[in-house]
């Protein structure tokens, strides 16, 4: 399998190498005035612009800015620890601001290199110099929509800049979104910009027309042009993307060029260049201890469906659930036989123990996971589900059971590094077994940054917001089919999945891509985008669960204001023509 790897490299300083084309070898540290003068470093200094997407990409201290680990602070993920964000502490010198502002804007500073000098200095052929300037463009306009999600306006820079020049004032919302659009209507009408690479391609992992029509409808999503972002996502389909088979598999290395997959950040098995998620996903089970800094939120769970396509209910399978408190509620989730030890524990922390059978309390709680829309199981670790894991280096079938006890080479407790505390766990991008990861610290896979599915979630949004409702469920329906949900239809009313109209068509949609998406840094933005993050995420009650439901960190709403992230303090600083977004204090 051949695909180009990305490596870090500074602003002044390109490092580089090519997984497919080039035979170089790494290190190599070229000078910016000298990058780009021959074709080999031509080759280099475009894989320099694709490594700023690796930004935050660390093991040993998770640094909170990887897509997949920004889903802790939307509806359907959560951290171990206490989020600033959500608890209602964080002000605008906060680190995770100016850390997500600077990295973007490294990415934009790649790119406007190589939009500048690739024309001035490159002896590539005209053909190549045209496709990487449209993949160029491409990334700027991924760079500055990434920002303007979060900030809401930023200063706009088409070239090189440098810190002294860094003085421009806010651009407003709509003039990025204008930007980001037009670069990406630059790339798609550059004739040597191909529709999409077959698996196997060299140049797979490079951006492709059918990247830039679904990276633009997502931004006209933004601007509710809902018209011209259902003709691009036509334009994906036409390219020849579609859905995978099996979801279950689709994050496997084996099925990573996919044709859903529209774009990814590019992973190999070497140490700096492959994914974390194992490292802050996994468990101590997971191959060589790993650690779940990142989990599922209770409210996830809740929500995945019956498979017959009704709304799950804890007091169908449990009756009397939801009259209990929180706390009481814990006894379901304990594991059969337990100690005399437990019990008292248990007891102590408000477990209505009189409804606990020692002998058939796994049994029963299994049955509020059983029946349910199958991507419930192939995202999450449920209680008293099996996981593949390391024991003594070779392979051991462990059981998330509560209490922990104790690992085992034969029928074993999944180990966590919350021992003390019960949570749904990840199992979407979490690698099983010896096999599928080299380490712990780094794995193959790639992560995926656009999907069809997404696009078709998308479409079906656009389409519903035009008042198009049946065309809008044949879009999801699309997707629900391959989950092996029951579908969507607006014919029979008796029927859970029959629907009422457009507003009710609007929350399934919402519904439907937070069931999709877990784990793949989604669903954050869009409760952003939908200014459902207040009531969604912010209810009262809500913060860090455990399973039955226990808030460990309680999540805290300061404002409206916090919908638009604070400009840094720190930028603030340095550029005195940078004006703070409204709410924030400096």
């Amino acid at each position: 399998m051949k695909k180009f790897l990305t490596i870090i490299f500074t602003i002044a300083v390109f490092t580089g190498c090519k997984k497919d084309l080039l035979n170089t070898t790494p290190p190599s540290q070229i000078a910016s005035e000298t990058m780009w003068t021959s074709d080999n470093l031509t080759d280099q200094g475009m894989t320099g612009v694709y490594a700023a997407m690796r930004y935050g990409m660390a093991t040993g201290g998770a640094s909170g800015l990887e897509l997949y680990q920004m889903d802790c602070l939307g509806l359907t993920g959560q951290t171990s620890g206490a989020e600033s964000l959500l608890s209602g502490t964080i002000t605008a010198s906060n680190g995770y601001f100016s850390s997500h502002w600077q990295n973007l804007y490294e990415g934009i500073q790649r790119a406007n290199d190589a939009l500048k000098n690739i024309p001035l200095k490159s002896p590539s052929s005209a053909e190549k110099k045209a496709r990487y300037i449209a993949e160029s463009k491409f990334l700027r306009a991924y760079f500055y929509l990434r920002l303007n999600q979060l900030y809401k306006g930023v200063p706009i820079y088409l070239e090189p800049f440098t810190a002294e020049q860094a003085i421009k004032p806010r651009s407003t919302e709509a003039e990025v979104w204008a930007l980001v659009i037009s670069d990406l209507s630059a790339a798609i009408a550059e004739p040597n910009l191909p529709d999409r690479y077959a698996s196997g391609n060299g140049a797979y992992g490079h951006v492709t027309k059918g990247a830039a029509y679904a990276l633009r409808g997502k931004a006209y999503m933004y601007t509710q042009k809902w018209d011209l972002a259902a003709a691009d996502f036509q334009k994906v389909k036409d390219a020849g993307y579609g859905l995978f088979a099996n979801y279950s598999n689709l994050f496997k290395t084996a099925n990573e060029q996919s044709n859903e997959m529209i774009f990814s950040i590019q992973n190999i098995g070497i140490t700096g260049f492959g994914s974390t998620t194992q490292f802050y996903c996994g468990t101590r089970s997971s191959f060589g201890s790993c650690w779940n800094t990142y989990h599922v939120s209770p409210n996830l769970v809740d929500l995945y469906e019956n498979a017959d396509g009704s709304k799950f209910n804890w007091d169908a399978v449990l009756p009397g659930y939801s009259t209990l408190s929180v706390a009481e509620r814990e006894v379901f989730f304990l594991r059969n036989n337990l100690t005399a030890a437990e019990i008292t524990a248990a007891t102590s922390r408000g477990a209505k123990m009189s409804l606990y059978l020692p002998t058939g309390n796994e049994a029963r709680i299994q049955q509020a996971y059983a029946n349910r829309d199958p991507r419930l199981a192939a995202n999450v670790i449920t209680p008293y589900s099996t996981y593949v894991g390391v024991f003594n280096g070779a392979n051991a079938i462990v059981t998330s059971r509560w209490p922990y006890r104790a690992e085992g080479a034969v029928n074993g407790d999944l180990r966590t590094d919350t021992q003390s505390l019960f949570y749904y766990l990840y199992r979407k991008y979490v690698y099983e077994g010896t096999t599928e990861t080299p380490a712990r610290d780094y794995g193959p896979t790639d992560f995926v940054l656009i999907r069809y599915a997404d696009v078709l979630l998308m479409w079906a949004e656009a389409l519903n917001e035009q008042g198009l409702t049946s065309e809008a469920i044949a879009k999801v329906n699309e997707v629900r089919a391959r989950a092996g949900v029951a579908i969507l239809q607006n014919t029979n009313g008796a029927l859970p999945t029959f629907v009422s109209g457009q507003t009710d068509l609007r929350e399934r949609i919402r519904n439907e891509r937070r069931v999709e998406f877990p784990n793949e840094g989604i669903n954050f933005f869009d409760e952003m985008r939908w200014k459902s993050w207040k009531d969604k995420v912010f209810y009262a009650g809500n913060g860090v669960k455990q399973a039955w439901g226990k808030v460990v960190y309680a999540y805290s709403f300061k404002g409206d204001y916090l919908y638009n992230w604070a400009i840094p303090a720190v930028e603030i600083e340095r550029n005195p023509n940078l004006t703070q977004n409204p709410g924030w204090i400096n």
